[in-house]
């Protein structure tokens, strides 16, 4: 069972994510509505592992995600994109996130996703 932070500047998307994870056996630890609070919680909590939206307000996932690595190289970010995003999953890959699930989320493609990156 991993520790998990959600990030997504959606309620909705973060209560679907939140509900997929704890019916696949995680615990939801904390959200974060935009990268900047996602950086400041990840100090505080140090999750398991980050689920990040590539897209949101104040900061995007991409920045917030090189930011959080920065802190700990070591940090688990799964990063969730609409579809279309190919260019920024690619830059998100390439600064450290160890995949990427597109909405909307299928429950075993996250599943698989924040398993196989938790367990690396």
């Amino acid at each position: 069972m991993a520790k998990i932070m959600v990030v997504d500047d959606a309620a909705f998307l973060r209560e679907m994510l939140k509900d997929i994870l704890i019916k696949g056996g995680h615990e939801v630890l904390i959200e974060a509505t935009n990268g900047e609070e996602a950086i400041e919680k990840y100090k505080t909590y140090r999750p398991d592992l980050v689920t990040m939206d590539i897209t949101m307000p104040v900061m995007e996932g991409v920045q917030a995600l090189q930011e959080i690595r920065k802190i700990d190289p070591q940090a688990r970010v799964v990063m969730c994109s609409a579809m279309g995003q190919r260019h920024l999953i690619l830059q998100a890959i390439k600064s450290g996130a160890k995949d990427f699930i597109v909405k909307p989320f299928q429950s075993s493609r996250v599943l698989e996703a924040v398993n196989k990156a938790c367990n690396e």
